[in-house]
């Protein structure tokens, strides 16, 4: 590796005010929101994505290792931060061009720099009969960034992946190739159509480092005649796989459309609020006894769910029907809401806390922006969860890495099926209070057969020996959690030898196809990798 004649050749490149090397911004790239041990040598940030290839070129050319990111907001999974040692940053963060939008045909083509905050105001500006599908990671969060995560968000079109066609890419040689149709010539169908002709190579670059996505078309949703959504909670664990169970025939047959969440009392607490510090008293974990006591004025129970239904006014009034026969006797409360209700219910929400001594105005504050995610308009009011347990205000610019907020999350997939909930909501609770920390799980019901189970582990950073704590208790639940073959979907920076258990077949190909792409290996070494 001869990193000063690299540095050198992308200097007469990019220019010189696109490459950094001072230490305290190379810190900031080194910062998570758990312990991270890689240090990087520099960060180059490219203005265009032509510039993109000749780039990768001089690094297999010094054989220096390259790390791209595109908005490097991975809370929780390793933000910025390298899997290995010894790395350049590859920061595609000004890649912002939004290349085509087609209304007719509902699709925009974008780069990794495009944020869920620019392509939604993009769509405002045209007043847009489409909808985005956004997720809770904020408004600077990249769309092209997550779907190479596999992210999902909460729209019809929340299987973010299965909406995306058309991949521009770099190989790890410096190869630029385009996938699906947009690899013929004048190909009419490139920006519609996912699979092409022949092999469909699309999945070869998601979680993995065998090349760099530059640009992406993205599938947009037609806005619904009608909206409405609907908040569900029940009172007891107990209760939860009976719940799931009598869900899922609606999510298999359609009569819910998208993602349904459903979120534990202490999710929801850390939703609309910092840790009571106050009540406990200076004492962690949260007990039982202050999460019951909070939950009356917060009006929130021992599991909470929302969802949202779209179609024509007949559609969403007969799912609204099948709802309430099928979660019938299964929970506390169904409430059903619209643009109106919800209207109403923020100009009489004073009045009605002074009369019940409910806090419903802050409860708004958290319904508000998910009943909007639920219609593609993005928020960055969920990142205040991420301050949990920090003694001090949340910012009204808030950086998690910076300001050492304690985040790891552990994100197993299961069968939509009662009786697995109720194993990882009791794994995930045992072991994550044995080690101090609140269980904060949130079951998403991706399709009408899997949950995506999100489970955080959240504190203070600042706090001596917390981050050894968090980690310990990470790798516990990780390994119970495999032991009982319940896989994450995804991955974070410290987790990568996850992937030693798989067969060794499938890690030969594997390693064939990085020696092919990659015979240098310096593209992004141990991302994905065992």
């Amino acid at each position: 590796m001869d990193i000063v004649k690299g540095l050198e050749a992308w200097s007469r490149l990019l220019g010189q005010d696109s490459i950094i090397v001072d230490s305290q911004v190379l810190q900031t790239y080194q910062t998570a929101t758990y312990t991270t041990s890689a240090q990087i040598l520099a960060i180059l940030k490219p203005s265009n994505r032509q510039q993109i290839s000749p780039l990768v070129k001089i690094a297999n050319e010094y054989s220096i290792p390259l790390y791209p990111i595109s908005g490097g907001r991975n809370w929780g999974y390793g933000s910025r931060v390298p899997v290995k040692d010894g790395c350049i940053i590859l920061d595609l963060g000004n890649l912002t061009e939004i290349t085509d939008y087609n209304e007719e045909l509902a699709y925009v083509t974008l780069e990794p720099g495009v944020t869920q905050g620019q392509l939604y105001q993009f769509l405002q500006e045209r007043h847009s009969p489409l909808w985005m599908d956004a997720t809770g990671a904020g408004l600077g969060s990249s769309l092209i960034g997550n779907v190479m995560e596999r992210g999902f968000g909460h729209t019809p079109y929340g299987d973010r992946f299965s909406q995306v066609c058309g991949l521009e890419v770099v190989l790890p040689t410096g190869e630029c190739i385009h996938t699906g149709f947009g690899r013929f010539p004048n190909a009419q169908a490139a920006s519609v159509y996912r699979w092409g002709v022949g092999a469909y190579l699309d999945g070869l670059f998601t979680q993995s480092n065998l090349g760099i996505v530059t640009q992406m078309t993205f599938w947009l949703m037609p806005a619904p005649e009608c909206f409405g959504a609907f908040s569900f909670s029940i009172d007891k664990d107990e209760e939860l796989p009976a719940l799931l169970d009598a869900l899922r025939p609606l999510r298999l047959d359609d009569t819910l459309r998208s993602a349904i969440h459903v979120g534990n009392h202490y999710k929801v607490l850390s939703s609309v609020r910092l840790y009571p510090w106050a009540e406990m008293e200076g004492k962690t974990p949260l007990s039982l006894a202050v999460i019951e006591q909070l939950s009356k004025s917060w009006d929130y129970k021992a599991w909470n769910g929302f969802g949202g239904l779209y179609g024509s006014r007949e559609q969403v009034a007969a799912a609204r029907r099948l709802l309430k026969k099928a979660l019938a006797g299964k929970v506390a409360r169904l409430t059903f809401l619209d643009d109106r209700k919800l209207q109403w219910g923020e100009r009489l929400a004073p009045l009605y806390q002074k009369i019940t001594g409910i806090r419903l105005p802050e409860m708004l504050k958290i319904m508000r922006p998910v009943y909007d995610l639920m219609k593609g308009i993005p928020s960055s009011r969920f990142l205040e969860s991420t301050y949990w347990r920090k003694k001090t205000p949340i910012p009204e610019e808030m950086e998690p890495n910076r300001d050492g907020c304690g985040l790891i999350w552990c994100a197993p997939v299961v069968p939509l099926d009662g009786k697995h909930a109720a194993v990882i909501n009791r794994m995930a609770t045992e072991t994550i209070l044995s080690h101090g920390f609140e269980p904060m799980l949130s079951l998403t019901l991706l399709t009408g057969r899997c949950l995506g189970c999100i489970i955080s582990i959240s504190y203070d950073r600042a706090v001596e020996g917390e981050d050894e704590r968090a980690m310990a208790c990470y790798k516990e639940l990780s390994a119970k959690l495999t032991g009982e073959g319940y896989y994450p979907y995804r991955l974070g920076i410290q987790s990568m030898d996850l992937l030693a258990k798989a067969e060794d077949s499938y890690q030969h190909l594997m390693d064939q196809l990085k020696q092919t792409l990659d015979p240098k290996g310096i593209l992004a070494p141990g991302r994905y990798q065992p």
